[in-house]
């Protein structure tokens, strides 16, 4: 069995396990497959094993690989920072971005996505943990742009994405994804439901199932390790 392939059935089956232990429905957490630095025939090859999604970082990189891989059914996420010159490849050419934390990149994604295409999901992310490395926004500043929501019809609001400290064990690695389940909760409404919470990597993935997480960003377990060329 090729490495990629047996990779995934083995993230498969940890997350269905998680799916279990923790009494979510089968089909309530989509695996996001992260192949940033990954070449496209890693890509190609993990589609032939069934993975449908891939989380892209590297605007450049990523375009190269859409371009190689057009004869593929994929939905293409946008999951790294938002440089305000590369919003239009962004617009034009995914289906998600996970990484949204200001009212300028709503507005440009907006304006740039095309009328032939469908909105650009999108979820804002949240700085749970008040890092300063870390990008995102404040509870506070996510209700604004909620609230702000009507003014882009080219754009559709999906939920919340975090990407916490790390922690030490299980009950630790909780915390933060429980306290962005709860905003959610707090922030969502008949109009704006905010079904999605982009949370859980490879090292944390039972913990942010276990608070209920709908997609899980998975990278090295699936591709190996990375590579980082200087990219811009």
């Amino acid at each position: 069995m090729p490495a990629i392939q047996s990779r995934l059935e083995t993230v498969r089956q940890q997350i269905q396990q998680a799916v279990e232990r923790y009494h979510r429905r089968a089909d309530s957490v989509q695996l996001l497959a992260v192949s940033k630095t990954h070449p496209a025939e890693a890509i190609r090859q993990a589609a032939a094993a069934g993975q449908g999604r891939f989380g892209e970082s590297y605007i450049q990189e990523a375009l190269d690989k859409i371009g190689q891989l057009r004869d593929l059914d994929i939905e293409w996420h946008y999951i790294g920072r938002i440089q305000g010159n590369k919003t239009r490849a962004i617009a034009e050419n995914f289906d998600w971005v996970h990484s949204i934390d200001s009212a300028k990149q709503l507005r440009r994604l907006n304006d740039q996505r095309p009328d032939n295409l469908p909105p650009l999901n999108i979820c804002l992310q949240i700085k749970i943990d008040d890092e300063e490395s870390k990008a995102g926004i404040t509870p506070r500043e996510a209700r604004e742009l909620i609230n702000s929501m009507a003014d882009y019809p080219r754009l559709t609001l999906q939920g919340l994405m975090t990407l916490p400290a790390p922690a030490v064990d299980l009950e630790a690695q909780r915390i933060p994804f429980r306290r962005l389940r709860e905003l959610r909760d707090e922030l969502a409404s008949e109009a704006l439901p905010l079904p999605t919470l982009s949370m859980g990597m490879s090292g944390d993935l039972e913990a942010a199932i276990a608070e209920g997480s709908t997609i899980v960003r998975i990278g090295t377990a699936i591709f190996g390790p990375r590579h980082y060329p200087d990219q811009k």
